[in-house]
């Protein structure tokens, strides 16, 4: 494993920009060899930071902003010196080696794929946001509530869940399931009707460890350990588990407190209460990967507040570390299906 690495992070992408990107970005700096390089207008960085920066530190000036309100698939073209297009280019460049922004998830995506680039034979990146589940976590690979999706798609998401899932997770035969309205290899769309046989053939052949469609409720149980879906579906499921997680939240904490007994009962559960908390917390993750690019590049919540950049850091040096696109490109050639399968 790698000592340190240096964490790229936009300063100014975000509901919280730059305050919240700069001091979640400075309190991990210095831990376990993680090195931050902060991309923004360096007047506005400093103020943020109190006047200065840590010794270690670097500030690159970058005077444009990409809004949320400009076109995602030219902005970064236009605006050259934006914290975006600067900070991946560093990227690319090999002056650091993972890229974390809150901003645009759409200018984001395509300024990585076009500046930083994708493995050579991947078609498309995917999102790969981490989900908690009643026995830990899960990915849940998709391509993006507003792309199309196709059976030679969702084949290459699994390999990509699978190889995140062990490499950064730790998941030693991850478990891959299908995200389906049931279990049966009958139901569902032409699209799950045309991928089930393929990733059927590739857990035969033992390049996954392929479980069949799965319902999300037991996704959510814990069923499998890489949630294979289209971008519609994926991301209904997704919002679904952070309103959920919101509501159980509130919930809990309202029961507690209805009265002096309850408020005893909490504080005799505080450690518990507080690990439920976490797990539940999208917080607690940070951010989500763009698996497919040839570099780490992480998409922190537009709303993240400091303690999900400081997490979104984090798991952009996990992945750094990882070796995954080592991974994906030894095995690129096993993504895409035969054109009898298709």
């Amino acid at each position: 494993m790698r000592s340190s690495v240096r964490i790229i992070v936009d300063a100014m992408g975000g509901d919280n920009a730059p305050e919240a990107l700069v001091k979640g970005a400075l309190s991990v700096h210095g831990q376990g060899g993680v090195e931050i390089i902060l991309a923004g207008r360096e007047e506005e960085i400093l103020a943020a930071a109190g006047g200065s920066v840590p010794a270690g530190v670097q500030v690159v000036d970058a005077r444009e902003v990409i809004e949320i309100c400009d076109d995602p698939a030219t902005a970064f073209k236009r605006k050259k010196d934006s914290s975006v297009t600067v900070g991946l280019t560093m990227l690319k460049n090999g002056e650091g080696d993972a890229f974390v922004s809150a901003g645009s998830t759409g200018a984001l995506l395509s300024a990585a794929t076009l500046i930083v680039k994708r493995v050579r034979g991947i078609r498309r990146a995917a999102l790969c946001p981490v989900i908690p589940t009643a026995t830990g976590r899960a990915v849940l690979i998709d391509c993006g509530a507003n792309a199309e999706c196709t059976a030679e798609y969702l084949t290459q998401f699994a390999y990509l869940g699978s190889f995140y899932a062990r490499r950064v997770l730790g998941v030693k035969r991850p478990r891959v399931g299908l995200l389906n309205i049931g279990a049966e290899p009958s139901k569902g769309d032409a699209l799950r009707h045309e991928t089930y046989p393929i990733l059927q053939a590739a857990g035969e052949r033992g390049e996954l460890n392929f479980i069949g469609n799965i319902e999300a409720r037991e996704a959510i149980l814990g069923g499998c350990d890489v949630i294979v879906s289209d971008g519609f579906a994926g991301n209904i499921m997704l919002k679904s588990i952070e309103g959920v997680g919101s509501f159980l939240g509130r919930e809990v904490k309202g029961m507690f407190l209805r009265s002096g007994l309850s408020k005893m009962c909490a504080l005799l559960m505080k450690g518990s209460l507080r690990t439920f908390k976490e797990k539940i917390d999208p917080d607690t993750i940070g951010g989500t990967a763009f698996i497919g690019i040839s570099k780490p590049v992480i998409k922190a919540h537009g709303s993240s507040g400091e303690r999900a950049i400081a997490q979104a850091v984090r798991q952009a040096a996990a992945v750094a570390r990882s070796g995954i696109i080592a991974d994906i490109e030894a095995n690129v050639s096993r993504m895409h299906p035969s054109a009898e399968q298709l």
